[in-house]
């Protein structure tokens, strides 16, 4: 699997990642969840997992040829945090191909969403 990088919403200690896949798919790669709250109310199937991110994240799709914002909060967006990160649930990426071309914090995981599902989330404006 390769990945394009695509941006990052980056501050000391956190690095939040887009990137975009040659599988037609989008890796996100977020803030791990442990709000026991949050977990009581999302059902995680096996096989996939939660990120918490920035909602400014996604502002990076510019860089795959996709505008418009986030507005709609239906999955692969499950839930939106109180200070209004988004957490996104998908596939967790085990491929090690792709996690090595990744710098992943032990705070954080990745998931991978395919881009139709992302894009028919977002608005133009």
């Amino acid at each position: 699997m390769h990945l394009t990088f695509l941006g990052k919403d980056s501050k000391p200690d956190e690095s939040p990642t887009l990137y975009a896949t040659d599988q037609d798919t989008y890796i996100v790669q977020g803030w791990i969840v442990t709000d026991p709250e949050i977990l009581d109310k999302l059902e995680v199937p096996d096989g996939e997992t939660i990120v918490e991110v920035p909602p400014g994240l996604f502002t990076h799709l510019v860089n795959d040829d996709v505008s418009g914002r986030v507005t709609s909060w239906t999955a692969p967006i499950v839930h939106v945090t109180d200070e209004g990160n988004f957490i996104v649930q998908g596939r967790r990426v085990t491929n090690s191909e792709a996690r090595n071309q990744m710098d992943i914090p032990d705070h954080e995981d990745c998931v991978e969403i395919p881009k139709s599902a992302l894009r028919a989330l977002l608005s133009e404006g």
